[in-house]
């Protein structure tokens, strides 16, 4: 999958979609690539440079791409929010210095009509940058 049917699938579009494939996928867990770390124009980055706590929004737009695969095809992108994030842990303060591609891994723990929590963890090659949980709610009572 690349990252124009990945924009098509999350409510985020245009420099504002940070993954840009997905290796694999199952009913449980999802792994993503991702490069706009490296682009000196991403969204997210704030006084010349990308936070590792921007992680977070790597891994929540895995987590809501990994969410549309488990829809309807009908189904369009669905809105949420994060509600809770729950044992960050940075091993690093930065992501734009990082020259490895990033690989995005979440796996669902569970989840309802409404609400999924899931744990997440990001790398590059064998190095881990950053991991937590997040619990996520839905707007409208869309999986």
């Amino acid at each position: 999958m690349n990252k124009a049917e990945i924009c098509a699938r999350i409510p985020h579009s245009g420099s504002m979609c940070l993954l840009e494939g997905v290796e694999r996928w199952d009913d449980t867990h999802i792994h993503c690539i991702a490069v706009s770390h490296r682009d000196a124009h991403n969204p997210l980055r704030s006084h010349d440079q990308l936070h590792a706590v921007c992680g977070v929004e790597y891994a929540a737009q895995a987590m809501a791409l990994h969410g549309a695969l488990l829809a309807a095809e009908d189904a369009g992108p669905s809105m949420g929010f994060l509600a809770s994030v729950r044992d960050l842990r940075l091993a690093t303060s930065r992501l734009d210095d990082v020259t490895d591609d990033l690989r995005v891994h979440a796996t669902r723990l569970s989840g309802g009509a409404d609400s999924f929590i899931y744990e997440f963890s990001i790398q590059a090659r064998e190095r881990l940058l950053l991991s937590g949980r997040v619990a996520v709610k839905l707007l409208g009572g869309v999986t």
